[in-house]
């Protein structure tokens, strides 16, 4: 019961790794605000399944690359529950495009959201935090491919690398109001959308992670809650990966990467 009583928003919580933490921050006691796109009946699943084990959860339905819908989300936040104790910047796309194919229309998608997304609802967190004055806990979710260069993947690398330059800065800006801000990268993960892209994920990602395996999104719970709990009372500003050792040793699924791309291009 590490985050007991507190008041916990994770965006793009519906599936995956959102919805992996959404799901472990309850266990730990959080009052857990789940963010997806509205018309999302999934994010719906998820908070009935959380009460159903006996924790406590909401929807909230709010586009992340609307700066509108996140002054929204949060003044519903304020008003409902007065404050916001961790936030978790989970929302994002990857955006899979040949670089030389690379138009604005998919820059723009993935930066609006992955980018911008996050900065806006940091600010709005923020604010609420600063508020009560009792502080709290944004964490953001990069990606390693903000430290390797993985193919076809141009605008999301862009995004990620951005939102690790951009968290030291909130860092250091937010820390007299006893706010941290913190950053975790997930290596390969076993989501669902991982899986449709490639349905040999498993196979060509693990060959090249160390651990010899991708993670599972239940795998990245232990870090969010130790950096949304008071475990990480003292960290602020720091990066680190969860990646079964992806990031030391840097090789790719060529084949993985081709396959992603040509799926993508397809839908």
């Amino acid at each position: 019961m590490r985050l007991k009583n507190k008041i916990a928003l994770i965006t793009g919580a519906g599936k995956g790794i959102g919805s992996a933490i959404a799901t472990g921050f309850a266990a730990e006691g959080a009052h857990v605000i789940v963010n997806d796109l509205p018309g999302t009946a999934y994010s719906d699943e998820l908070v009935a399944n959380i009460r159903a084990q006996g924790g406590n959860a909401e929807t909230c339905f709010a586009d992340i690359s609307s700066v509108a819908d996140i002054r929204a989300m949060f003044d519903y936040v304020r008003h409902q529950h007065g404050r916001v104790d961790v936030l978790v910047n989970n929302a994002g796309i990857t955006g899979w495009s040949d670089f030389l194919e690379t138009d604005e229309a998919i820059f723009d998608k993935v930066i609006s959201l992955n980018l911008k997304g996050t900065l806006f609802c940091s600010i709005e967190a923020a604010k609420l935090m600063r508020e009560t004055g009792a502080g709290g806990s944004i964490i953001h979710i990069s990606s390693i491919c903000a430290v390797l260069s993985v193919k076809n993947l141009i605008c999301y690398s862009a995004s990620k690398g951005a939102i690790e330059a951009m968290s030291k800065q909130m860092a250091v800006e937010l820390a007299p109001y006893r706010i941290r801000v913190n950053t975790f990268g997930p290596g390969p993960i076993n989501t669902d959308r991982n899986l449709s892209e490639d349905p040999n994920y498993r196979q060509n990602w693990g060959a090249v992670v160390p651990m010899q395996r991708t993670g599972e999104p239940e795998e990245m719970v232990g870090p969010a809650v130790f950096l949304a709990s008071d475990d990480s009372s003292y960290v602020t500003g720091q990066l680190f990966y969860v990646d079964g050792g992806w990031s030391v040793q840097g090789k790719f699924a060529e084949e993985s990467m081709n396959n992603q791309l040509k799926n993508t291009k397809d839908k």
